[in-house]
């Protein structure tokens, strides 16, 4: 088989495989190829719900030979996750890796199906990490951010990026609002509480009008007495 009808079948297969997911998407993934080779992929992966990963956005590629179909594709993950190493092959059954096992009927959606259920599990594989749940959910909340760095991420899926910065925004003034009123919060009780230093102000006065009456009090009781006594002697 020349080398340009094997161009063209792997061209030709893929983009069958394009029309395919177009029409029927595979569940919490979305891909495309590169507008300048139909021979790169590009996938994102959205954390499923009560997974580790919910609340994420997973980038990663898809490498096919010019012998696709008939020879797997390599697969990488590019965001950090927690479940594989970044910008790693992966081997899976449905990768490069495993050439012995591959099935040329399978497509696009297949291998992003698959990617995704070996990627709920916890089976270790050459490229696969461990880490605890708590790091996972850690890497899905920072994921967006990452992602936003990545110009291939943005310029493919422009929509899922103006999303994120959204998200960023509202999050940034939920935050603002919630330390504006902190702020307010504290003046305010500062306002209507006890200051100790009127406290203070307040003492002092009251010692030194004390202070006068008892000076008033002697001088009136000594003018008594005197007026008293002058009586007497007279």
């Amino acid at each position: 088989m020349s080398t340009k009808r094997v161009n063209t079948t792997a061209t030709a297969r893929l983009k069958q495989d394009y029309m395919r997911i177009m029409k029927d998407p595979v569940p919490y993934v979305r891909a495309l190829p590169l507008p300048s080779n139909i021979l790169e992929w590009h996938y994102i992966v959205t954390g499923p719900e009560k997974s580790p990963y919910e609340g994420g956005i997973y980038h990663g590629k898809l490498i096919f030979p010019r012998e696709f179909p008939f020879k797997p594709p390599s697969i990488y993950m590019i965001t950090p996750n927690g479940r594989f190493k970044c910008n790693t092959r992966l081997c899976l059954s449905i990768s490069d890796f495993h050439p012995d096992t591959w099935n040329p009927a399978w497509s696009v959606s297949t291998i992003l199906t698959g990617l995704l259920s070996f990627m709920l599990e916890k089976d270790p594989t050459l490229g696969s990490i461990e880490t605890s749940d708590y790091t996972k959910r850690q890497l899905a909340a920072q994921s967006g951010s990452f992602n936003l760095s990545d110009k291939v991420f943005c310029d493919l899926f422009p929509d899922v990026a103006e999303e994120i910065k959204e998200e960023q925004q509202r999050r940034a003034e939920e935050l603002r609002q919630s330390t504006n009123r902190g702020a307010i919060g504290q003046r305010s009780h500062s306002n209507d509480g006890p200051n100790p230093a009127d406290h203070e102000n307040q003492g002092l006065f009251g010692s030194a009008l004390a202070n006068i009456f008892v000076i008033v009090g002697l001088a009136a009781f000594a003018y008594t007495v005197k007026y008293v006594l002058k009586s007497i002697v007279e």
